[in-house]
């Protein structure tokens, strides 16, 4: 990588301000999907869904979002990240405001998949926008957006309740809008211009050509989703694992989640300075040791809070393990890195979407402590796998 401060001042300049327009996108996007959570049980309530048809509808979601993760690839190849981001960040500014409005359960589909495709079209944008500026810079930055991405969450999480009960739904939806459309019209004019790939001899624009040919880069993808499988397990039954194994309390099951999370977007903003000083694969492995840790102390905690101080161990080793294999795939020798992402990203978050359903599965013949436990070979083996990839990066 070439080193931004060898650059003009110019150059340099630019890619600075590339950087903070990306740390802005990943906030924005963040905080819309945060927003949406807190919306969730009136959005249910208004169309008198139950549990069963309302999980049906949040897979549609999650459709949306793998299939414009893989559709965004090669748009990304053709137009450009800085393109992409603005594209798809003026798409989804107004999705709270279309499921708000959304009169039926029909229409109400099609807003969720409108949201779970920007979101994830968004997501594959400013990732390789994020890798074109490490390159550009000569420094990682990856962990601190996916930093910015945790805490945007947490914002528009915190904020979402109490903008409902003062402003209503729709003066919610609104105020949401308005917050991530100001912010991407801010940041789009800043964004770093990451070239597409050239015409051919023809005059062509690139086309998809398939997907990639390199094995390394679906072991990233591998990697990829055993981290994010159990980063899954923590979101969708820490809270049901400390009421029902340990009889905790509902505040403190919730805080279970609350100190993963808070943990990991706060070891993602220190991440970058630990990778340059480290290298990532001695950082990834050392993060995949400690979270095996805290999941093992999780799942074998004699009590509620030794399960907590489990996920924060947990939160802190995990922080990092997705942003460096998205700085990996992106930079993978012979693959555009747009694809490279598309494919680590779909194969990470494919793990979001089968996980609930095959944990709670097992979970009914074993309960949920094993599980937590369990995950941490699944860590160990990712450790593995990027100690590989990531010391010899080749096809």
């Amino acid at each position: 990588m070439a080193d931004a401060r060898a650059l003009p001042a110019s150059a340099s300049s630019g890619i600075r301000a590339g950087r903070l327009a990306i740390y802005t996108a990943f906030f924005a996007n963040g905080f819309v999907l945060g927003s949406w959570a807190p919306k969730i049980p009136f959005f249910a309530e208004r169309l008198g869904l139950s549990e069963e048809i309302l999980g049906r509808m949040i897979v549609l979601f999650g459709i949306g979002a793998l299939v414009a993760l893989v559709s965004c690839a090669w748009l990304v190849s053709r137009y450009g990240s800085d393109r992409m981001v603005r594209w798809t960040s003026m798409a989804l500014a107004p999705a709270m405001i279309l499921i708000t409005l959304a009169p039926d359960i029909a229409a109400a589909s099609l807003t969720l998949v409108w949201l779970g495709a920007f979101i994830g079209a968004m997501d594959g944008s400013m990732n390789s926008n994020a890798v074109a500026v490490e390159k550009a810079h000569g420094r990682p930055i990856m962990s601190a957006c996916h930093g910015y991405w945790s805490l945007g969450g947490l914002v528009g999480a915190a904020i979402g309740g109490a903008l409902i009960e003062r402003a209503g739904l729709l003066g919610h939806a609104l105020t949401v809008s308005i917050i991530a459309l100001a912010l991407m019209i801010v940041a789009q004019h800043f964004l770093f211009h990451d070239r597409p790939e050239p015409v051919n001899a023809q005059g062509e624009k690139p086309k998809f050509a398939g997907f990639p040919k390199k094995i390394g880069v679906y072991l990233v993808g591998l990697a990829a989703l055993s981290c994010m499988l159990p980063e899954g397990a923590v979101l969708d039954w820490s809270a049901l694992y400390l009421s029902k194994d340990h009889n905790a309390d509902v505040s403190l099951s919730g805080f279970a989640y609350a100190a993963f999370s808070g943990t990991m977007a706060l070891m993602r903003f220190g991440g970058d300075r630990v990778r340059t000083r480290m290298g990532d694969r001695t950082t990834f492995v050392v993060s995949a040791a400690i979270a095996a840790v805290g999941l093992v102390i999780a799942g074998l905690a004699p009590n509620a809070s030794i399960a907590v101080l489990g996920f924060l161990i947990s939160g802190v080793g995990m922080a990092n393990t997705v942003p460096i294999l998205f700085s990996a795939a992106g930079a993978y020798p012979g693959v555009p890195p747009a694809v490279g992402i598309a494919v680590a990203t779909a194969m990470g978050y494919s793990g979001l979407l089968l996980a609930p359903a095959a944990i709670g599965f097992i979970a009914e013949h074993t309960g949920l402590a094993p599980i937590f436990a369990g995950f941490a070979i699944l860590l160990l083996m990712s450790g593995g796998l990027a100690a590989m990839i990531l010391g010899r990066r080749t096809g």
